[in-house]
């Protein structure tokens, strides 16, 4: 469905697939009340839906979803992957993540969060991949703020305002293996350092 005309009407024929585990919405000009069904917290737009509760990955990488697209799938709490890449989703939104426990994959690059917003992040401990690029805002505050996801792989917050001092809150995530801070006031050299000291896993990284 990624890059689609499939509105809210078309959604309507997912009502059959209960064990739909993966939905790709990429680029769909789909509503917030339309999501509200997806996860079977409303009655309105597709009615038929009963909620796909065995969903376990979803993109909803779109301009047009919104904090309320956010709030409308907090009953999806099974969620394992959950891509926003393109999602105008602000600090007041990130309230409704605490409903993904189990989130082992979260992308959010619209540009709307700061570090209040990440402090909402901090208790998604079963995170591998977490993706904040574009959010020009973040500090080496959101850095701290992250540092006890032990778990974390995959790092990417490029085009933001973290410097190298801010790297030394990411000494505990000894489990990273990729780390992206393009745009940002950190050198290659910096990021060696680091790789080098506290950092075994460290393989991929830039700047390089």
């Amino acid at each position: 469905m990624a890059s689609s005309k499939v509105t809210d009407y078309g959604i309507t024929y997912l009502k059959a697939l209960h064990k739909l585990a993966l939905l790709n919405m990429e680029g769909c000009p789909v509503t917030a009340a339309c999501l509200k069904s997806l996860s079977g917290s409303s009655r309105d737009c597709c009615t038929s839906l009963s909620g796909l509760s065995s969903l376990k990955s979803l993109n909803l990488d779109a301009r047009q979803i919104t904090d309320a697209g956010l709030a409308a799938l907090t009953n999806l709490t099974g969620l394992t992957h959950l891509d926003l890449f393109g999602a105008r989703i602000t600090d007041s939104g990130t309230n409704y993540l605490r409903s993904f426990k189990n989130l082992q994959s979260l992308e959010i690059c619209g540009g709307g969060l700061t570090d209040a917003g990440v402090k909402n992040i901090k208790d998604l401990t079963s995170l591998t991949l977490l993706n904040l690029s574009q959010n020009h805002h973040l500090t080496d505050k959101s850095l701290e703020s992250i540092s006890g996801l032990m778990q974390l792989v995959s790092l990417n917050v490029s085009n933001s305002r973290v410097t190298s001092a801010g790297l030394l809150h990411l000494k505990p995530l000894k489990n990273l293996m990729s780390l992206t801070l393009e745009s940002c006031k950190v050198t290659a050299s910096d990021i060696k350092k680091l790789q080098s000291t506290d950092l075994p896993n460290l393989v991929n990284f830039r700047p390089e």
